[in-house]
């Protein structure tokens, strides 16, 4: 490994440490900050972040880790059964495999009335912590979701974005890991579950 290649390992693991910690909450001030630390003046990519700071996540937590993670995802088919209707998805750190401490879950629905989504939770005895209509640019063009904060009778949080139907077969890229965004859906969720609870979802 040459000095250079060193030196970048060595940022992407202070800057997955920043982010574990909670001294930095987005990738690209941890990346800013570990440089500066570190006097370099070139920065990891997120991919490069995002695996050192899975393999942090690992050293710190242990085999409780992997025990934490089925339990979140047989959480998220939970509440993803009661909203099949709204063809959910499992996307995430719950479902690439690679969460920590603090990851809640991610969990996408495709529907155009929000307040229906809200009508099913709420009746299914979930707690609505907030609710908040998100607007994003992507490629020039805005993209609205509405993003519904839950937690299960198990003091379990979940995020749960509201998309509208249109864009279910839409594909979406990872801007950490580059991938596509492909998530689990409830059949494969289940199936994940029987064979291998633990299956981690990282590109090569």
């Amino acid at each position: 490994m040459d000095a250079n290649s060193d030196l970048k390992r060595k940022a992407a693991q202070e800057a997955a440490a920043l982010l574990y910690f909670g001294i930095e909450k987005e990738y690209k001030q941890a990346k800013l900050k570990a440089a500066k630390t570190l006097g370099v003046h070139f920065l990891p990519s997120n991919f490069e972040v995002a695996v050192a700071l899975d393999n942090l996540a690992e050293a710190l937590e242990g085999p409780v880790r992997k025990e934490r993670l089925i339990r979140m995802r047989s959480e998220a088919l939970k509440v993803m059964e009661v909203l099949k209707g709204y063809q959910p998805l499992l996307i995430g750190s719950v479902w690439r495999g690679t969460i920590r401490r603090e990851s809640d879950i991610d969990i996408v629905v495709y529907h155009d009335a929000s307040d229906d989504v809200l009508r099913v939770l709420e009746s299914n005895g979930m707690k609505i912590v907030k609710t908040e209509g998100v607007t994003t640019t992507k490629k020039g063009k805005p993209e609205e979701s509405f993003h519904i904060y839950v937690e299960t009778s198990s003091k379990q949080r979940i995020e749960l974005v509201v998309r509208k139907s249109e864009e279910v077969n839409r594909k979406r890229k990872c801007e950490i890991f580059g991938d596509e965004l492909k998530g689990l859906n409830i059949q494969e969720l289940k199936r994940l579950l029987k064979e291998n609870p633990v299956e981690k979802f990282i590109p090569a």
